[in-house]
């Protein structure tokens, strides 16, 4: 019996527009207290490869960055990932188009860090009084998803690298895969910049993500 030895899977993910009108993964290193400003994000992204959406992105072909602009902070918007392309095996459940998540989430700014947080939605406190609200805020915790760092800056839009965000492991394809062991080979995935495209009320990123086989593991 032939074993796969490896396997591409190119993964989408989607951030789009607003849904409400009002206001773990590999982590980033810290800006240094005594950095000095950010510059601009005309400065940072000076001949840069720009498209232009609701989150504009910008692509740098020589080091293979996406680098994302987020505009606005504090409004909801529904972050969606799923499989851009399958694997041509039903049991295991990749299948092009498939949807593997949604949530909402809002984006907050820390200092020299820019949050990606899934507020709990789940448990509420409605029409109670603010005591009780803030006591269910309290006892349930909300999901901080990723943690940005601040590369740049202009009238309140921040500059964030996008990358590390995108080409990795976000779905936990590796423990699906059979037979064998797999994990994710970061020499052989990319941001996937054909289908990486943006609209005025949503953008839409993908990565193609290599997986190999760890030799020796069952």
């Amino acid at each position: 019996m032939r074993t796969r030895q490896y396997a591409v899977i190119v993964v989408s993910c989607f951030l789009l527009a607003s849904i409400a009108g009002s206001a773990a993964a590999y982590p980033q290193a810290a800006r240094g207290m005594d950095a000095g400003p950010l510059p601009s994000i005309e400065e940072k992204t000076a001949g840069l490869k720009k498209l232009d959406g609701y989150f504009p992105l910008y692509w740098n072909e020589r080091s293979g960055q996406l680098w994302m602009e987020v505009p606005r902070f504090g409004v909801e918007v529904l972050h969606s990932t799923g499989f851009g392309s399958g694997l041509g095996s039903n049991d295991i459940g990749i299948d092009r188009g498939a949807l593997s998540g949604s949530r909402i989430v809002v984006f907050e700014r820390v200092g020299p860090k820019v949050l990606m947080v899934a507020p709990n939605l789940r448990f509420r406190a409605v029409g109670a009084g603010a005591a009780e609200t803030r006591t269910v805020t309290d006892a349930f915790a909300r999901s901080v998803l990723w943690g940005f760092q601040a590369a740049a800056e202009s009238s309140g839009r921040v500059l964030v690298d996008a990358t590390e965000f995108l080409v990795r492991d976000a779905t936990n394809i590796a423990q699906r895969l059979r037979p064998g062991s797999y994990r994710l080979d970061l020499s052989r995935s990319s941001v996937h910049l054909p289908m990486t495209q943006n609209f005025p009320k949503n953008t839409e990123m993908e990565a193609e993500l290599t997986f190999v086989v760890q030799p020796g593991v069952a």
